[in-house]
């Protein structure tokens, strides 16, 4: 059976362009739009939100089934690029989210190839549950650089 969950976020305009956002988990903040659309540097901005949000959702995914695939997870960290096309009418779109995570795994001796494999099925999985990432138009592109590392004892992710 399906379910909801509403998620919040209040804005308020602060001058200029400039506002504050606080989000429904708690934190607020400064935002603007970025310096080329006569903002400011140095803060939050709409297009980092939209970026930083698949990033963010796509790697807890990913934390999320590395623990189900019993990965001994070494660390994960992930640059995200997002391309923004501007029509001549000033109408603007992102068309492409691009993910370059760099993964690190510890594996058994002798279990090298089937980590790597199972470090690109959660992967994958991490894509195909994000709801970010389900959410929006762009095309979704996840290059991976994967490390694994043998160790004589192993420990699955959580333990």
């Amino acid at each position: 059976m399906s379910r909801t969950a509403t998620y919040h976020t209040t804005v308020q305009w602060t001058g200029e362009h400039w506002g504050q956002v606080a989000l429904g988990n708690g934190p607020e903040m400064k935002f603007s739009a970025p310096p080329d659309a006569q903002g400011h540097a140095g803060v939050l901005t709409p297009e980092d939100a939209f970026v930083a949000a698949a990033n963010t959702c796509v790697m807890l995914m990913f934390v999320w089934a590395a623990e189900r695939f019993q990965l001994n997870l070494l660390s994960y960290d992930c640059r995200t690029e997002g391309t923004k096309l501007i029509e001549l009418d000033r109408t603007e779109i992102f068309t492409r989210l691009y993910f370059r995570p760099a993964i690190r795994v510890a594996c058994g001796p002798g279990e090298r190839e089937i980590v790597e494999a199972r470090t690109r099925r959660a992967l994958q999985a991490a894509q195909k549950y994000s709801l970010v990432a389900n959410s929006v138009k762009s095309e979704i592109v996840i290059d991976p650089e994967i490390v694994v590392t043998e160790t004589a004892a192993v420990h699955g992710a959580g333990s």
